[in-house]
C-alpha cells in the first residue's frame, strides 16, 4: 500500500504523485494497528506465511527455523512503513527497503532503530534500481502496482530486479464488481476501514495484466492464490477466490537472464 515507482519528475515514469502524497500524510500512522493502516496489519499475517512458504520451499530452507532466510537478499519495493521489512529482516535476509515516499522511509528507519534491525531503507524507485544494475533473490512487490500510473513499464522495471532463480511476489486488487463493491465501496465508504480514495477502481489490475508484462520481461507464473476476509473470525486467510484481493508468484530460470 504505499508507493516505489520511478524516478520523480519525469512523464514517462510510472510514480503517481498524488498516491505518494496521499501515503506521506498518512506516514505517522504505520506502525498502530489500531490506526489508518489497521486493514494492511491484519492481512500482514496471511502474506507474511505465504511468503515464509513459498521462500523456504524454493531455496531448500526450513519454514521452521527462525534464520530461515539468512544470506538471502530481499527486495520490498513501496515498503512503507516496514510491515514487511522487518520481520524479513528478522528472518535473517539482507533487505532493502524502497519508496517513493521520503517521508514513509524516514518513518520505516526511525521504527527499525528503534527495533534493533539493520534495514537498507532508500528513498527510491523501481527504475533507478534497475538502471543502477540492482538484483535480488526475492523481490517483495505487495500493494503496489494499483497505484502506479504506468503498469507495464513498472512491472518491467521490477522483473529487470530479479536474479536468475530468484522470486516476485506479487499483491494486489483484482478490477472486478465485486472487488469495487468490497475492496472500495465497502472497505472506503461504509465500514471505512481504508480513507476515501484510497483506491481507484480504474486502476486496479487483472491477473493477466500482471502476467503478460512480466511473462515477456522473463518470468514466469509459480504460483497464484485469493485472499478473502472472513468478518466473522476478523481475519484474511488464503483462498481459490481472485475476485478481489490476490497474490502470485513469479521466478526467473536460475539459467535464464533478463
Amino acid at each position: 500500500m504505499s508507493a516505489a515507482h520511478t524516478s520523480k519528475g519525469t512523464s514517462t515514469g510510472t510514480v503517481d504523485d498524488a498516491e505518494v502524497a496521499r501515503f506521506s500524510a498518512l506516514a505517522a500512522e504505520w506502525w498502530n494497528p489500531a490506526g489508518k493502516f489497521r486493514p494492511l496489519h491484519k492481512f500482514n499475517p496471511v502474506r507474511l506465511t505465504y511468503i515464509k512458504e513459498q521462500v523456504s520451499a524454493h531455496f531448500g530452507r526450513d519454514d521452521r527455523s527462525a534464520d530461515a532466510f539468512k544470506g538471502l537478499s530481499i527486495l520490498d519495493i513501496g515498503c512503507g512503513g516496514g510491515l514487511l521489512c522487518e520481520p524479513m529482516a528478522r528472518l535473517g535476509a539482507n533487505v532493502v527497503g524502497a519508496d517513493a515516499s521520503a517521508t514513509n522511509i524516514e518513518v520505516a528507519k526511525l521504527h527499525a532503530e528503534t527495533s534493533g534491525l539493520d534495514i537498507d531503507y532508500r528513498a527510491t524507485t523501481a527504475e533507478d534500481l534497475a538502471a543502477a544494475g540492482e538484483k535480488y533473490d526475492v523481490v517483495l512487490n505487495m500493494e503496489v502496482v494499483e497505484h502506479v500510473s504506468d503498469v507495464p513499464l513498472y512491472l518491467d522495471a521490477c522483473a529487470q530486479l530479479v536474479k536468475p532463480g530468484g522470486l516476485m511476489f506479487m499483491a494486489t486488487i483484482n478490477r472486478t464488481l465485486k472487488a469495487y463493491a468490497l475492496a472500495i465501496v465497502g472497505a472506503e465508504y461504509v465500514l471505512r476501514w481504508l480513507p476515501k480514495g484510497t483506491h481507484s477502481y480504474e486502476k486496479l489490475v487483472k491477473p493477466e495484466e500482471l502476467e503478460g508484462p512480466l511473462t515477456a520481461a522473463g518470468l514466469s507464473v509459480r504460483d497464484r492464490c485469493g485472499v478473502t476476509f472472513n468478518p466473522l473470525a476478523d481475519s484474511w486467510n488464503r483462498s481459490t477466490d481472485m475476485d478481489v484481493n490476490y497474490m502470485m508468484l513469479f521466478s526467473r530460470d536460475a539459467d535464464r537472464a533478463e
